[in-house]
């Protein structure tokens, strides 16, 4: 899956934008940089926005204040997190008026009353489902608790599968991490609602009306996933989780189309790379592979030289992603 070009700013060729939170638009309690002006200028260009969230920890509400505190306008409506995709799951699957053990926080049982169901905590035998999302305040007992319902049987729902998340210390266990536990105690493994799988996203499609979505994130493993599992534009940024070298040992299906140091790439041009032959170039970095080996050279914005190098190496299967050679040119370009 090549990186493409841009002519035009993102935010005029794609109509709608479905942001990643954790990494892209804050990291804990601090805004990234760029990103309170970035989705004003998406907005104003016509855009709709919609916060797509794997953390199901917190409500609409909750972060909605949040992201405004920040400097992001933002309302509850805007906000679409795996708490809501999951409990619809199970609203699909059971009637109105079920019980669903719920093993998480408050935002999770409030998604799952939302939709009609009875959240509880105990497993009384009567739980059609268990749902399993992130939480600060985890304990043995919800652990206990969701493992014995699961193994009796009841359908169960991970809110999302992913092993870290980003915090204001570094990198924490995620809700994966979590979901582990009953899985291997049960030898049950969970529908995933969150990224990468579809109905988060579809969830943000739905809401925001999009036919042609850009997907922003700074994970390969669920948002640039994400986009490849619905056919859309994703778009990685270098602000959060992902690096460089992840993204150039990047697995075809978690390739992104476009590279962007933080949120305000959706709004600029992207610069086209060219292939000739054994060469690939990007604005002033060319790359050349002989014998598996890139070679990199040139000047420039190293974000043009990173775009030469991973489009270099993504078509080329001789060349060892990891290798001593690829990181020599990281490290040229400062990474």
């Amino acid at each position: 899956m090549p990186l493409l070009a841009a002519d035009r700013p993102l935010n005029e060729i794609h109509d709608a934008m479905l942001l990643d939170l954790d990494g892209v638009v804050y990291i804990g309690r601090r805004a990234v940089p760029a990103a309170p002006e970035a989705v004003g200028k998406a907005r104003a260009a016509g855009a709709r926005v919609a916060f797509v969230t794997n953390n199901a920890g917190r409500t609409p509400a909750r972060i909605a204040e949040h992201l405004t505190d920040l400097g992001v306008a933002a309302a509850p409506e805007d906000v679409v997190t795996s708490a809501e995709a999951s409990a619809r799951l199970v609203a699909e699957r059971y009637p109105a008026g079920s019980e669903v053990l719920v093993v998480g926080d408050t935002a999770l049982r409030q998604a799952v009353r939302r939709m009609g169901l009875r959240p509880a905590s105990v497993d009384t035998g009567a739980a059609v489902a268990v749902i399993q999302g992130y939480s600060r305040n985890m304990n043995r007992d919800l652990l206990d608790q969701g493992a014995l319902a699961v193994r009796r049987g009841a359908f169960y729902v991970a809110s999302n599968g992913d092993a870290t998340a980003p915090g204001e210390w570094g990198i924490t266990p995620g809700n994966g991490s979590f979901v582990r536990v009953i899985a291997n105690a049960t030898g049950v493994e969970p529908v995933i609602a969150g990224k990468p799988m579809r109905p988060l996203h579809e969830e943000g499609i739905l809401r925001t009306g999009a036919r042609n979505p850009l997907i922003v994130g700074d994970r390969l493993d669920t948002d640039i996933e994400g986009a490849t599992t619905h056919g859309a534009a994703g778009l990685l940024v270098l602000s959060g989780v992902a690096t460089p070298l992840e993204a150039l040992a990047a697995p075809e299906h978690q390739r992104p189309r476009y590279l962007a140091w933080d949120l305000s790439g959706m709004n600029h041009t992207h610069p086209a790379v060219v292939r000739e032959g054994d060469r690939t170039r990007c604005e002033g970095w060319a790359v050349t592979v002989t014998g598996g080996t890139p070679r990199l050279e040139g000047t420039g914005d190293r974000l043009d030289g990173l775009r030469a190098l991973c489009a270099a190496v993504w078509a080329d299967g001789s060349v060892d992603p990891s290798g001593p050679a690829a990181r020599e040119a990281l490290a040229h370009l400062g990474w």
